[in-house]
C-alpha cells in the first residue's frame, strides 16, 4: 500500500516529492534534521531499493517480532495502541495492559462486545483505521510508545504504516505476548480444542486457592470481574496459548498443556502434519526443567501425543508411553504427564456419567489408583479430559503428589463450583417446552462433541442444532466431516457462511453443506432473521413440545437465541394480555 503524501507533515512531503517516481523506497527510521552551516535541511530514513523489488517482498507482515520496548513520556508507564483490539485475544491483552497501568486506544473495523468493556475500563476506542487513531486526544505529535498488532490485521493497515513510518514499536500478538510474560511462572494452554475452558478452569481454581495469580482468555468467564483477564501479585501467569499464525512459539512456558491436536486453522495450515510439526516447535519451547502435559489416548474425539511423535507407538507399548514421549519429544529436558480416557495414561477418567448439576461425575485415576470421585457442572467428556488437565497442572505446580493429595479435597470443591465460559453450552433460556443453548461450536470436533453432550443431559427430548459454518476455508477443507458431525440431532438448520476475514474464492456456501448433511434432516435457511421467524412460529405452535436448540458457530449467531427467547416472551405476554380483556 502507498501513503498518499498528505499523510506526512508539509516539510517531509516536499522532501518525499523530490524523491524519483521510477523508484521504491522504504522507510526505516525517523526523520532527523542535519545542520549545513546556518542553515538546516530534513534527512528522510528512507532506502531506496533495486528496480523490480517490492519493500514488502521478504517482509510479508513488516512488524518487528523482536524489539525493545521502554514506556516513555505519557505518564509513569505511557500508552499502548491495539490494532484489531476488538477480538477475544486483542482485547485480553489492551484489558491487561489497561490493569498494569497503561494507557490504553485501539481500533478495529467493527464494534464488538468485547471493546465494551474496554471502554468501560478507560480504553480510547475507534472504529476504522485511520492515522488519528494514534494519536492521543487528538494532538499530532502525540504517538503511541507501542503499537499490538492483530495476526488477522494485513500488513498494509494504514496504523501499521504510518507507525511504522514514526519509528513506533511494533509488536504482532505472539511476541506481545512473550514480551510480558517473561518474567512469570507461565502456564501456557495450548491445543486445537478446549484452550479456553481449560485456561479458565486453571485460573479460577488456583484463584480460588488464594494464589493471586495474573491469566489472560480468549473468552469471557462469567466468574472472572474482570471478564477474561486476571490481574494479581504472584509469579504465576495462566495464558490461552493460541496455536493461530504460531503465536504461541514467541512463548517460553515453564508449564506447557496440549488438549488435543486437530486441522482446525484450515486457512493458516496446509493440513495435520502441519498443525503436528507447528506443535512440536511449541514444545521446543518449553523451559528447561519444566514441565509437559498433554492428551494421551491414542483414539478419541482428536488426537493427543502420538501424533506428535516422530514414530508412532503402537497400542502394545503402552505400559512403556511415557518414557516413549520423553525420548522422542524432549530428550529428559523437560518432565512430562499425560492424561486421558485410557489406563495408561499418569491422570485418567473412568466411569464417566451424568450427574443432577447438568454435568459429570468421574472416577479419578492416578497411575493406575483410585483417588477421589470429581462432580462437573459443566457437560461432556470433553470437559472431563479439560478437568484432567488442569489437575495434571495443579500436580505440576505443587511439585509434589503428596500435596496435591492432601488438598484434594479443595481442588474437588473449586471444579465443582466452576460454572464454565461465555458460548460453551451456554444456557441461554426456557420457555414453556423449548429450551435454548448457544455454543462456539465451528469444526466438526466440535460439534460432535457438543451434540454428544446435549444428548447425554436430554436423552428423550428433540435436538434442533442451527449452525451457521464460520469461514469459507474451513467449510471447503472440512465439508465431509461436518457432513456427518450432526447425527445426534434430530433436526439441522444450516444458514449462510460467516465469512470473516475472508472472500468466497471457493464458491462454496451453507447450502453446499445442507446438500451433504443426510442425516437428520437439514434445511438451509440463509439469513438469520428468517432462521428466528422460523424457530419463533414453530415453538408457538407447539409450545410444549419438549425442544431443545442449540445454535452452533463462531458468528453472529450467537444473537439468535436470546433473539428468538426475546420474541417469544414478548408474543406469549401479548397473547396472555387479550386473553384478560
Amino acid at each position: 500500500m502507498e501513503l498518499p503524501a498528505s499523510t506526512f507533515h508539509p516539510e517531509i512531503r516536499r522532501s518525499l516529492e523530490s524523491l524519483s517516481p521510477l523508484d521504491s523506497y522504504i522507510w526505516c527510521g525517523t526523520p532527523r534534521r542535519e545542520r549545513i552551516g546556518t542553515s538546516s535541511r530534513l534527512h528522510l530514513p528512507v532506502w531506496k531499493l533495486p528496480r523490480g523489488i517490492s519493500a514488502y517482498a521478504n517482509s510479508p507482515h513488516c512488524i518487528s517480532e523482536v524489539v525493545d520496548f521502554e514506556p516513555r513520556g505519557f505518564g509513569k508507564k505511557g500508552r499502548i495502541h491495539f490494532v484489531g483490539v476488538g477480538g477475544s485475544g486483542l482485547s485480553a491483552l489492551a484489558m491487561l495492559a489497561l490493569k498494569q497501568g497503561y494507557m490504553v486506544s485501539g481500533s478495529d473495523i467493527a464494534w464488538s462486545s468485547y471493546m465494551d468493556a474496554l471502554k468501560e475500563a478507560g480504553a480510547s476506542l475507534f472504529v476504522g483505521h485511520s492515522e488519528r487513531n494514534l494519536h492521543w486526544n487528538g494532538e499530532i505529535s502525540s504517538f503511541p510508545q507501542a503499537v499490538v498488532v492483530s495476526s488477522a490485521i494485513p500488513p498494509e493497515n494504514v496504523e501499521v504504516l504510518i507507525a511504522k513510518s514514526r519509528g513506533v514499536p511494533m509488536y504482532k500478538r505472539g511476541a506481545w505476548l512473550g514480551k510480558i510474560t517473561k518474567d512469570y511462572n507461565l502456564i501456557a494452554v495450548s491445543g486445537s480444542h478446549g484452550k479456553s475452558t481449560t485456561a479458565s478452569m486453571l485460573a479460577y481454581v488456583l484463584k480460588a486457592m488464594g494464589d493471586d495469580l495474573t491469566a489472560v482468555i480468549g473468552a469471557q468467564v462469567p466468574q472472572f470481574s474482570g471478564g477474561n483477564v486476571i490481574y494479581g501479585d504472584s509469579h504465576n501467569f495462566v495464558l490461552e496459548a493460541d496455536e493461530y499464525d504460531g503465536c504461541f512459539l514467541g512463548l517460553l512456558p515453564h508449564i506447557a498443556i496440549v488438549t488435543n491436536l486437530d486441522w482446525e486453522h484450515v486457512d493458516i495450515y496446509q493440513d495435520e502434519e502441519a498443525v503436528e510439526e507447528i506443535f512440536r516447535k511449541f514444545l521446543e519451547r518449553v523451559r528447561t526443567d519444566g514441565h509437559l502435559i498433554v492428551y494421551g489416548d491414542k483414539h478419541g474425539q482428536s488426537l493427543g501425543a502420538f501424533s506428535m511423535l516422530n514414530h508412532p507407538m503402537e497400542e502394545s507399548d503402552a505400559p512403556n508411553y511415557v518414557k516413549s514421549l520423553s525420548d522422542q519429544l524432549c530428550a529428559n529436558r523437560y518432565n512430562i504427564t499425560t492424561f486421558g480416557m485410557s489406563s495408561y495414561n499418569n491422570w485418567q477418567a473412568s466411569s464417566v456419567s451424568p450427574n443432577s448439576l447438568g454435568g459429570c461425575d468421574y472416577q479419578l485415576c492416578h497411575n493406575g489408583h483410585p483417588v477421589t470421585e470429581i462432580s462437573l457442572q459443566i457437560p461432556g467428556d470433553h470437559n472431563v479430559l479439560n478437568s484432567l488437565a488442569v489437575i495434571a497442572a495443579l500436580n505440576a505446580l505443587f511439585g509434589d503428589g503428596r500435596q496435591l493429595y492432601e488438598s484434594i479435597d479443595k481442588v474437588k470443591s473449586h471444579l465443582k463450583n466452576f460454572k464454565g465460559i461465555s458460548r460453551r453450552f451456554e444456557y441461554i433460556g426456557k420457555i414453556h417446552g423449548c429450551r435454548i443453548f448457544d455454543d462456539y461450536a465451528h469444526h466438526p470436533t466440535e460439534v460432535r462433541c457438543v451434540l454428544q453432550a446435549a444428548r447425554r443431559l436430554f436423552p428423550s427430548e428433540e435436538l434442533l442444532v442451527v449452525f451457521q459454518p464460520h469461514t469459507y476455508s474451513r467449510l471447503a477443507a472440512l465439508m465431509s466431516e461436518f457432513a456427518s458431525a450432526f447425527r445426534e440431532a434430530d433436526q439441522v438448520i444450516v444458514t449462510e457462511v460467516y465469512a470473516a476475514r475472508e472472500t468466497n474464492v471457493w464458491k462454496i456456501g451453507g447450502e453446499n453443506l445442507a446438500m451433504f448433511v443426510t442425516s437428520p434432516t437439514c434445511d438451509f435457511i440463509p439469513c438469520l432473521e428468517n432462521v428466528i421467524s422460523e424457530l419463533v412460529n414453530m415453538v408457538s405452535e407447539n409450545r410444549h413440545r419438549q425442544l431443545v436448540i442449540l445454535t452452533l458457530g463462531a458468528g453472529d449467531i450467537t444473537l439468535v437465541g436470546r433473539k428468538v427467547l426475546r420474541e417469544l416472551e414478548q408474543k406469549f405476554n401479548q397473547e396472555s394480555s387479550l386473553q384478560f380483556l
